[in-house]
């Protein structure tokens, strides 16, 4: 059988050309593979991915009530089951997208653009950290801050995280559909061909173009425009994700620098535990008030960064600049697939 990531193709110009989509994180532009995406995400099938999905959290949050219930002195045993369970249907539900809707092969050319593009990562911190650790270290010093952190055990503490990026996923769902406006304009035959030099499409827009075949890209929407928008939102939470885990570093050797336990102890009314991997210096509750303000930095930075002009110019000009040579590879594509045998 052959493999559907190449989708149906009429020689080698074709599968080169379905093949570059994929590397280049653009799965939902071959035929093939939007069809077998567009089979894999109708009704019943995920009616039973999600009916499979509960029950795996159901059974996990029925198990974690069980192991903690003996333990009477833990307060948020029912906290911490519900969000362990619900962490767990995610996953499922997460699962099934990078195996079934290709969601691996977004992500991971997403992550991959991401991190090969550091370098535009460090004037955009030397902008926004500085600020941003002004504000946050009021709430580093703050005993409530201490007080509330500390006393979210395990699964709460990663619900609330999870619940800040949640948050931040949903205002770049909103956002960034806005960038790819300049996509609904149609294309020339000019554009296709200089978009094209460098791709495996370079020599089919230069013939289709010779033979006056139509180059202009139809209406981009539905799975190949979620593509599109997948492919920005996932290279922007990567970015936002090394943000997060620079502040939760900082807080981590500042608080262990700074902050003697016998402070801690006397913020939190006695309750000092020491992490068992980090050392003497550092404690349980010092992580978990890093993690929590480096999640809230997170849900800040997002915000900033899809609202400061200077860096859009610098992250999303490059990256549009690549997703607008994917639309015109497409529109060749297209042209190819509709050119008579």
């Amino acid at each position: 059988m052959a493999d559907p990531t190449q989708g149906p193709s009429a020689g080698s110009d074709a599968t080169a050309a379905e093949r570059w989509f994929v590397d280049h994180g653009l799965p939902y532009f071959v035929d093939g593979v939007r069809e077998e995406v567009r089979h894999n995400a109708r009704t019943p099938r995920l009616a039973v991915v999600l009916v499979i999905a509960l029950a795996v959290g159901v059974g996990v949050a029925v198990l974690v009530s069980a192991i903690t219930g003996a333990d009477s002195s833990r307060e948020l045993d029912g906290a911490a089951a519900f969000i362990l369970g619900s962490q767990a249907f995610l996953l499922g539900l997460a699962g099934y997208a990078m195996l079934k809707l290709r969601g691996g092969v977004i992500i991971g050319w997403a992550a991959r653009r991401t991190f090969g593009s550091l370098g535009l990562l460090f004037p955009l911190v030397t902008r926004a950290l500085p600020l941003l650790l002004l504000f946050v270290t009021f709430f580093f010093i703050n005993t409530e801050v201490w007080q509330v952190a500390s006393r979210l055990d395990g699964g709460v503490m990663w619900g609330t995280v999870l619940l800040f990026a949640a948050v931040a996923v949903g205002f770049l769902a909103v956002r960034l559909p806005e960038e790819l406006d300049v996509f609904d304009e149609q294309l020339d035959a000019d554009q296709v061909r200089v978009g094209c030099r460098g791709t495996p499409l370079e020599v089919i827009a230069e013939e289709c173009t010779a033979e006056e075949l139509d180059l202009e890209s139809d209406h981009i929407e539905g799975l190949q425009k979620l593509n599109l928008v997948l492919v920005l939102l996932v290279a922007q939470f990567i970015q936002v994700l090394l943000l997060a885990l620079s502040v939760f570093i900082f807080f981590l050797v500042f608080g262990a620098v700074t902050i003697h336990p016998d402070v801690i102890s006397a913020w939190l009314g006695g309750v000092d535990t020491l992490h068992p991997l980090l050392g003497r210096r550092v404690s349980q509750q010092l992580v978990q008030v890093s993690v929590f303000l480096a999640a809230f930095s997170g849900l800040y930075f997002t915000v900033y960064a899809v609202s400061d002009e200077n860096y859009r110019k610098q992250f999303f000009t490059a990256i549009l600049q690549e997703l607008q040579q994917a639309i015109s590879a497409r529109a060749a594509y297209r042209a190819m697939r509709r050119r008579p045998n």
